[in-house]
């Protein structure tokens, strides 16, 4: 299957950039490459791109598809990866950096990778990276039942999580859970019949799932702080959430770094704490109408972005 993906509000990502001839970016979601290309356009043949992504299928891919940008790096990795990954590149400081949190496509739709709950008899997997010994069966048959109803309440937000877990635990009780669609068989018996008329029964378990096996939250506040560090002043960071979760990482350490010093303003500072960055856009930037309908990806997606004092 062809690695193939559609940015979400790719022209306001790269907007949000405020991109510079002869300048130094990070893209650290690579995907299908679409933000990449877009950004080694803008670039014009100057400057340098280096990129990351955990899907060996997806730095394959962008890696062929941008061949002919000689000014580009793809780089099989996790982007929370990149201080290690900078520095081995030599790279010192950066002019921007965007970071697209959602899943790609190709993942939910190819259906070998078990991320999707339309697919009925996909293994459960969910591994961004294929090389990875953790998956989503090991979760579903080995996790005990506080355990799941934790992550799933947690990462899932599913108000559920009890009925789920606990039916989870009785199933495997004859035989493990391998396949997709008897976790969605499950959910489904787990939700009473008013409470699936927003949504699929099994959407909110699915994510939660796939956030436990890739740890998606873990460490996600420390690499923002991290890249932000190595930003140039006036370098962005734009960065896209596609759940509450990760959205509120980012605005919790964006607002951390927009602000000064927080000491009773009728004594000198003591803290001596100064803003860092600020904040391009108050309110997280959502897609268009248009974009919503064309691609329905988009609908649940947020866009931050901060520049470097």
């Amino acid at each position: 299957m062809q690695f193939k993906h559609i940015s979400v509000m790719l022209d306001e990502c790269i907007e949000g950039l405020a991109i510079k001839q002869g300048g130094t970016y990070f893209d650290g979601t690579l995907g299908g490459g679409g933000h990449s290309q877009a950004i080694l356009e803008r670039l014009g043949g100057k400057g340098f791109l280096f990129a990351t992504d955990l899907d060996s299928a997806a730095v394959e891919s962008a890696t062929k598809r941008l061949s002919e940008y000689k000014n580009f790096k793809a780089v099989k990795s996790n982007f929370k990866n990149f201080l290690k990954v900078s520095e081995e590149l030599g790279i010192t400081e950066i002019d921007g950096a965007i970071l697209d949190l959602g899943v790609s496509s190709y993942q939910l739709d190819n259906r070998d990778r078990g991320f999707s709950y339309m697919s009925k008899n996909s293994l459960l997997d969910m591994r961004m990276d294929e090389q990875s010994e953790f998956s989503a069966y090991d979760v579903v048959n080995n996790y005990d039942e506080s355990k799941l109803r934790y992550i799933i309440s947690t990462y899932g937000e599913e108000k559920f999580a009890s009925n789920i877990a606990r039916n989870i635990i009785l199933a495997r009780k004859n035989s493990p859970i391998k396949t997709t669609g008897e976790l969605v068989e499950i959910c489904d018996k787990s939700i009473p019949y008013k409470f699936k008329r927003d949504g699929h029964p099994a959407k909110k378990t699915f994510q939660a799932i796939r956030i436990e096996v890739n740890g998606e939250l873990t460490g996600l506040d420390t690499v923002l702080k991290e890249i932000i560090s190595k930003l140039k002043s006036g370098g962005r960071l734009t960065v896209l959430t596609f759940h509450s979760l990760e959205d509120r990482i980012a605005k919790t350490v964006f607002k951390e770094l927009s602000v000064g010093c927080t000491c009773d303003k009728r004594y000198p500072c003591v803290c001596g704490k100064k803003e860092i960055i600020r904040e391009v856009n108050k309110k997280p930037i959502v897609a268009t109408q248009e974009e919503m309908e064309r691609n329905s990806r988009s609908k649940c997606a947020k866009l931050r972005i901060i520049e470097k004092l």
